[in-house]
């Protein structure tokens, strides 16, 4: 058993997972690429996960009203 905390708990959404995490690379303007990105920055990282975060919460939040 992999003791990684980045699995995705349902495997059917990792292609959503993964355009999601491109869009918002996009948006924060990180060239993230498909594969390996171990020549990006944490804070280019960060960034980007940031993003990710900040769109969910917003989603949620606009669920609530």
């Amino acid at each position: 058993m992999s003791n990684r905390s980045n699995r995705v708990l349902v495997p059917q959404a990792k292609e959503k997972l993964d355009q999601f995490k491109m869009e918002s690379a996009r948006e924060v303007g990180v060239p993230l690429s498909q594969g390996y990105n171990g020549d990006l920055t944490s804070r280019e990282n960060g960034s980007v996960g940031g993003n990710m975060v900040k769109k969910m919460v917003e989603a949620y939040e606009n669920g609530l009203k």
